[in-house]
This record gives structure tokens, sequence and C-alpha cells, in this order.
């Protein structure tokens, strides 16, 4: 069983990282899932999903959201975003991966430059020095020259900036096709298999 964290900051597209959380919570996997104050008003815009402060809460929201329950399933931690003093801050902590989606642009700046401010930040920095799998979902467009080049240094750094671009190749039908392609990559490169990556054959 592998131990994976989920970071969710304050860029759109929710339904993305919906979909990855969806694939992960239904495997043997462990979860930690951080999720920054302005990542949560994503989600309430976006999703209608509504974080408290209260965990008992959050596990039913999250529920609700990934159609799950959350609340029996074990292997699974939620973090507030502010505790840097949580096990996932420390590179004595085994992570096998960790995922950032949706990566803002200050949050990307902020990973880029090792400036660790919240507990997401922090976890991702701890995964860049111990030289383990960091994807960095980005979704911003278009792209400044400062985002082009924090991209470019967490990329030297080591880790996979991906951003939300899905091709139509593979003639998709509706939103959720869509949505599951970028996802269906995400977790590949996360080392997981799944069923949404729809393989190019060649004609």
């Amino acid at each position: 069983m592998a131990r994976y964290i989920v970071g969710i900051s304050g860029a759109s597209g929710a339904p993305y990282v919906r979909r990855v959380l969806q694939v992960l919570v239904n495997s043997d996997h462990q979860l930690d899932l951080v999720v920054t104050r302005s990542g949560a008003k994503v989600l309430e815009v976006e999703e209608g999903v509504k974080l408290m402060g209260d965990v008992g809460a959050n596990f039913g929201e999250l529920s609700r959201w990934l159609d799950y329950d959350m609340a029996s399933r074990g292997g699974f931690q939620w973090h507030d975003s502010t505790n840097v003093a949580a096990d996932i801050a420390s590179g004595s902590c085994h992570i096998d991966g960790m995922l950032v989606a949706p990566c803002s642009g200050g949050t990307l700046a902020r990973i880029a430059n090792g400036m660790s401010q919240s507990l997401l930040e922090r976890a991702a920095d701890v995964t860049l020095k111990e030289r383990r799998r960091l994807i960095l979902m980005t979704r911003e467009t278009p792209l400044s020259l400062i985002h082009l080049r924090n991209m470019v240094a967490v990329t030297e750094a080591g880790a996979i900036v991906l951003p939300a671009s899905p091709g139509f190749y593979h003639n998709p039908d509706t939103i959720d096709d869509l949505i599951d392609m970028i996802a269906g990559r995400i977790l590949y490169h996360l080392g997981l298999e799944s069923d949404l990556l729809q393989v190019w054959s060649g004609r």
C-alpha cells in the first residue's frame, strides 16, 4: 500500500482533482488531503463544497462530493493547511508521491522558490528534497514569463508540471471525457493504473 498527498490550492480546475480523488479513495492506498484557504473557496464556487474547521463536517462534505463514505474509509487523513507540524511536513515521513491540483500561480511560485507558507507548500518542498514524485497541475492561461520561469525551476528541481490541457484525439463526447483524460495522465505519472486514460494506438 502506497501513500499519496493531494493538495488543493486556489486555482480553477476542481473537477479534475475530484476525479483523481474518486479513483484514490476507491483504492487501497493511504491518502492525505490538504486544502488551502483559497482552495476551499474555489471548491465552494466550482463544486458547491463547503469545508469548515470541523473535521466531522468536512468528512460529510467530502463524502457527498466524492460519492464515497469518507468517515468509514481507513487510511485517510485530513490536514489543516496551517498545521506545519503535521507528519507530512517532515522528510522522515514516507510518501510515495504528491499532487497539487489545481496549482495556482502563487503556489507554483512559492514551491519554485522554496517558500513554505502553508502545509501544502512545505509538503511539496519536502517531496522535492526527498526526490519523490511531485505533480503540479497548473491551469492558468495565458502564462506570464514569471509563470514560465517558475515552471522551469520546479522542473529542474524534479517536479512534473502537468497543465490541465486535455487533448481531443480521442473524440470526447462530454466534459467528463476531457476531465478523465487529465485525471488519467495525473494518475499515470503518480505510478497508478486506471481506466481513465485512453492510450493512442496509432493509425
